[in-house]
């Protein structure tokens, strides 16, 4: 199974467009080990030919764009593309802006909970992408699906599951008890083939978490014995936007958990075997982004690696 990281950044991007906060200015300035970063997705093939492409960031074309095995064959039909499926993680803006972008009457299938698919339904602007081309199926909040594209099974497979996450921030309703969050706001997935190869001490899955606000036991134990894990990295300190002045929100308030600190991920997750861990979904104000400093270093020293664009791994 070939994945590659499209877009290793959270919301925004890096640098975020109007961003004038230090480490925005360092990529713009190109300072060495400072990465240029798009919009949270990855993409997934069991075959190099037929792709999922796992969350529909704003930034798409551009990460189609650096991916040749996401654009037309040369040689092929004139319109052709090798997405045949999109699969949503939650109702995020950065998540799902790019279906936008994958208009034109090609057809792939759509997959998302139901509660994203209430989302999408409710925004008439989501209907450029025709129901009669571009199939909406469902994912079961607990449960196996086995993808498929308009012409048939890509040989990837998924494990839905909940995890602790927020409503869109669009859809938020500060009356209502955690800003409107229910069960399929967020989820997390484990990709594997189909028909996996044999194990070799780990599994073969990936685990794709780009949003998680607090890790439970029971999340914890799915992982164990995992062959890779792609975390939610947003915030390396909760209150790191307020702490640089850029925002006010803390990271819990968004919905993700700090990889720092005795509630963060790095404590969290530290007695979970796996074979790689990998943060993404890294917002602009997040130090690791900095690869000389003493959070990337923190970072490096607890196994994690920090995802980038073009990122490619093979389980």
């Amino acid at each position: 199974m070939k994945i590659r990281v499209l877009g290793s950044a959270a919301g925004g991007g890096f640098p975020q467009w109007n961003c004038n906060a230090p480490l925005s200015r360092a990529v713009r300035e190109k300072r060495p080990g400072f990465l240029v970063r798009t919009q949270s997705s990855i993409a997934a093939s069991s075959d190099g030919q037929g792709w999922a492409v796992f969350n529909a960031s704003p930034d798409i074309r551009e990460q189609i764009a650096a991916a040749p095995e996401l654009q037309p064959a040369s040689g092929g039909p004139l319109r052709h593309t090798p997405i045949k499926a999109v699969v949503l993680t939650n109702a995020d803006v950065d998540h799902i802006a790019g279906l936008l972008s994958l208009r034109e009457r090609e057809p792939f299938v759509l997959y998302a909970t139901s509660r994203v698919l209430k989302t999408l339904a409710a925004n008439s602007i989501f209907n450029v992408l025709n129901p009669e081309v571009v199939e909406r199926r469902e994912l079961p909040l607990e449960g196996v699906t086995h993808l498929e594209g308009p012409d048939g099974p890509l040989g990837l497979t998924v494990e839905t599951f909940t995890v602790p996450g927020k409503v869109a921030l669009f859809l938020e309703n500060d009356s209502d008890e955690n800003f409107g969050t229910a069960p399929g706001d967020t989820i997390g997935i484990a990709l594997s083939e189909t028909q996996p190869q044999p194990r070799n001490g780990y599994d073969r899955t990936l685990y794709y978490v780009p949003g998680c606000a607090t890790v439970t036991e029971d999340l914890k134990k799915r992982l164990d014995g995992g062959g890779c894990l792609m975390f939610d990295g947003t915030v390396f300190h909760d209150s790191e936007m307020a702490d640089t002045g850029v925002g006010e929100k803390t990271g819990s308030r968004m919905g993700h958990m700090a990889i720092s600190g005795p509630d963060g991920s790095l404590s969290a997750l530290r007695g979970v075997d796996l074979k790689r861990r990998i943060f993404v979904h890294i917002n602009n104000t997040n130090p690791i982004l900095d690869p000389t400093s003493d959070a990337a270093r923190a970072v490096a020293e607890a196994g994690w690696e920090i995802g980038y664009d073009g990122m490619e791994l093979t389980l």
